[in-house]
Formats: structure tokens, C-alpha cells, sequence
């Protein structure tokens, strides 16, 4: 395979990673926003949170949260081994604590940023067949309530679902790397197949801004034409006044 055939092949995997959001069905974070707001109702909690695993597993991002300290919590991130939650995804086993202040895991410095310390904690690891994603907890649930002593099961529901709905979208985030194995698999052996396979494995994942860039063409999309020739007015405006300026924006 020549070099400039492999870079072409690059050039693919990366706009397909690029906009495989934009296809992703709408919705995904308005369900796991959804889900954590249903559990905490349910639970008759205070606060449920939802936090996913970075990329190298390294770290811990609270992405989406309900009740008190959820302005604060979102976008928080601590090391993946630290506090209730880091315990749940490293042991990958569901969690009650009902005294918080007495337990050595608990991270209650992180719980004071938010500006809301709770004295209970119920989490679940969020997982996939193929691999655990996160966590998701509710702090200070009504344990008098009927039924409370089935909370962790029905909590472990909510996590199957919010872990459907990650992978799924994170499905459409890899678009570049599937489109290409796929392509790849169905010429075993061949200099083609080892080229695909390469430029499948340099896509990596997509850049954070070209992701926010994929998911509002996806929002455009459905609206109307009028607003799409806007869309594109504006990109092309942006475009040009770069090129007159002869160099990328950084």
C-alpha cells in the first residue's frame, strides 16, 4: 500500500470518528440526565450522581448529576481509585454505607467542594458485558420507605440502563475504527486488510472539540433548511476569514 493511499485511508478514519456523533441518535445525555433525576425521585434521595471512567481509566468524571451539589459535581474529577465511587469501579461490586463519616473510603474533602456532605451513600459499578464505564450513586435515600430493602437492585436497573445508552453512543464516537476493521475483515491477509487495520488503529478517539462540533451538525440536521444554509453561511464566513489570515485557529 502506497503512502499516499495510507494516508487516505488516515484521512477516513478520522472524519469518520470525527462525525460518527453526528449520526448518534438524539438524546443520549438528556436519558442518562433522566435517569439519575428518576432515581433520585424513586430513592427518595437527596442527590444521585452519575461519574464514567476517562478514556485510560486513569480518572473518574462526574457527568451528570441530580439534587443537592449537582451544579458542583458536574465535571468534578478525582483519581479512579479514590472514595466510594473509586472503590465501586476498581472492585467492580455494589456498595451501601450508611455512616459515611466513619468510613476511611469515603473522599469527604471532594464531597466538600460540592457544597453538600451527605451521611449516606448507595453506588453500583455502571458496566458493559465488554467493560465497567463508571459508577452511579445515590446519597441520602429514604430507607423507610416501602421497598427500600431492594434499592440496590433497582439501582443496578437504572446503571443497565445508563450503561446501554453510553455505549451506544460511544458506539457512534468510534465510527472511524468499526467502519475500517469491518472493511478490513472482510479481506483477511492482504496488504489492504494490514493498511485498514493501521489507519483504524491511528484513528484513536475523536478530539473533544470536533466531537461538540459532530453532535450540533447532528442537531442541525433536524431542523429545517433555513437553518441549515445559515449553519452553513457562518461555517463558510469562519472558513474564509482563516484562510485570509493564512494559518489555522489554534
Amino acid at each position: 500500500m502506497s503512502e499516499p493511499a495510507g494516508e487516505v485511508l488516515r484521512d477516513l478514519a478520522r472524519l469518520l470518528t470525527g462525525m460518527g456523533p453526528a449520526l448518534a441518535p438524539e438524546g443520549s445525555e438528556a436519558l442518562l440526565q433522566s435517569i439519575t433525576e428518576a432515581a433520585r425521585e424513586l430513592f427518595g434521595a437527596q442527590a444521585c450522581s452519575l461519574a464514567l471512567l476517562t478514556v485510560d481509566q486513569s480518572e473518574l468524571v462526574f457527568t451528570t448529576a441530580s439534587g443537592a451539589g449537582a451544579s458542583d459535581v458536574v465535571d468534578l474529577r478525582m483519581p479512579a481509585g479514590q472514595g466510594i465511587a473509586g472503590w465501586v469501579v476498581m472492585s467492580e461490586q455494589p456498595i451501601s454505607v450508611s455512616d459515611l463519616q466513619n468510613d476511611a473510603r469515603f473522599a469527604s474533602d471532594v464531597a466538600q467542594s460540592t457544597g453538600y456532605v451527605p451521611r449516606t451513600i448507595l453506588a453500583v459499578p455502571v458496566a458493559s458485558p465488554r467493560r465497567t464505564l463508571g459508577v452511579i450513586e445515590v446519597l441520602d435515600r429514604d430507607t423507610s420507605r416501602p421497598g427500600a430493602e431492594h434499592d440496590m437492585r433497582l439501582l443496578s436497573l437504572f446503571a443497565d440502563q445508563a450503561a446501554l445508552a453510553i455505549e451506544n453512543a460511544r458506539a457512534f464516537a468510534d465510527l472511524g475504527r468499526s467502519v475500517l476493521g469491518a472493511v478490513a475483515a472482510a479481506a483477511p491477509g492482504t496488504p489492504l486488510a494490514a493498511a485498514l487495520t493501521a489507519a483504524a488503529e491511528e484513528a484513536g478517539e475523536p478530539d473533544g472539540d470536533l466531537l461538540r462540533l459532530s453532535a450540533l451538525l447532528g442537531e442541525l440536521d433536524r431542523l429545517g433548511p433555513a437553518e441549515r444554509r445559515l449553519a452553513s453561511s457562518l461555517v463558510e464566513a469562519l472558513l474564509s476569514y482563516v484562510r485570509g489570515r493564512g494559518r489555522r485557529p489554534s
